[in-house]
């Protein structure tokens, strides 16, 4: 099977041709028609988790993805042949990954039914972006009438986080240049802040003095951070996505501080298929590219700026 792998850490990703899986008791084959592209795949290939995460090499990159149960092994009850299924991939440890004609999971694993109405090119943009982005919103305690900041807002997660934390009826102030006000304000943020060029703590103490409830970081580092945790009330909280709050730091002056780790699960999914089939959440997917493109296109990821997110047709 055509596969973007790498044969060692911080090799350059590559199209090779690989043995395709086979289903062991309890595991399902995937045929996938789409994957979804995340900075952690090429995190993982470059050995950042090197110690924390084991991996086989050669390393099929890739956790997102959407496409038709090909085969069940031993044991599997809950999806037959022939379904359409949406889930995370992720399968580091034996070489496997969602950058692939064809993938392994555990059927109690991060897998579901893809949303009826969905295309499989929408559907493999929103496994992790989705969770991750529901599960942190929850994380922080985001409710009604608290005032939120998202910071990355215009990146996969940042635009689900938007989304959750309006549903919930939090005031949603979201990062955001001039090409991406209107959708963010359509996601149901209520004002949005263009920074560039100047001081984003700046622009939010400025237009809120009396401080912010909960400042969702997905991008900035520790300095970045703990500047802008000073935006944040007495009471409040600071989550950051990459693990750059400074928990006891914070503690100090009466703010919680949570340095965010994601659970994935498959019933999780199924919720989350509910709400795009009741119009309730929506992806953006920004680019669509061939499988061959994708190592010039990791290339490109890797300088920033997300604008939604990128799906590999497979």
């Amino acid at each position: 099977m055509r596969a973007i792998a790498v044969s060692e850490y911080g090799a350059t990703p590559s199209l090779m041709d690989l043995d395709r899986p086979e289903p062991g008791p309890g595991e399902v084959l995937v045929k996938l028609v789409a994957a979804g592209m995340n900075p952690f795949d090429w995190k993982v290939a470059d050995g950042d988790f090197e110690g924390a995460v084991p991996v086989r090499f050669p390393l099929i990159l890739g956790q997102d993805g959407a496409g038709v149960v090909e085969a069940a092994g031993e044991g599997v009850d809950r999806f037959r042949p022939g379904e359409q299924v949406y889930g995370s991939f992720f399968g580091a440890p034996r070489g496997l990954g969602s950058y692939a004609e064809y993938t392994l999971v555990r059927q109690d694993g991060p897998i579901a039914m893809m949303p009826a109405e969905m295309i499989y090119s929408r559907a493999a943009a929103v496994p992790m972006a989705s969770m991750t982005a529901y599960n942190l919103v929850g994380a922080a305690g985001v409710d009604e009438g608290k005032t939120v900041l998202v910071v990355g807002a215009t990146g996969g997660v940042g635009q689900q986080a938007v989304q959750f934390a309006a549903m919930r009826g939090a005031h949603v102030i979201a990062t955001a240049g001039p090409d991406m006000t209107e959708l963010m304000l359509d996601y149901g943020a209520d004002e949005t802040v263009d920074y560039a060029g100047k001081d984003l703590f700046d622009a939010i103490d400025g237009g809120h003095p009396d401080g912010i409830d909960v400042l969702l970081d997905l991008v900035e580092d520790a300095d970045g951070v703990d500047r802008l945790s000073r935006a944040v009330k007495r009471g409040g909280v600071v989550a950051s996505l990459i693990g750059q709050a400074d928990v006891e730091g914070l503690a100090g002056r009466d703010v919680k501080g949570i340095n965010f780790r994601n659970e994935p699960s498959g019933e999780l999914l199924t919720e989350l298929a509910g709400m795009i089939d009741a119009g309730k959440l929506r992806v953006h997917v920004s680019r669509e590219v061939d499988l061959a493109e994708v190592p010039e296109v990791i290339a490109d990821a890797r300088r920033g700026g997300a604008r939604g997110k990128t799906v590999i047709r497979l």
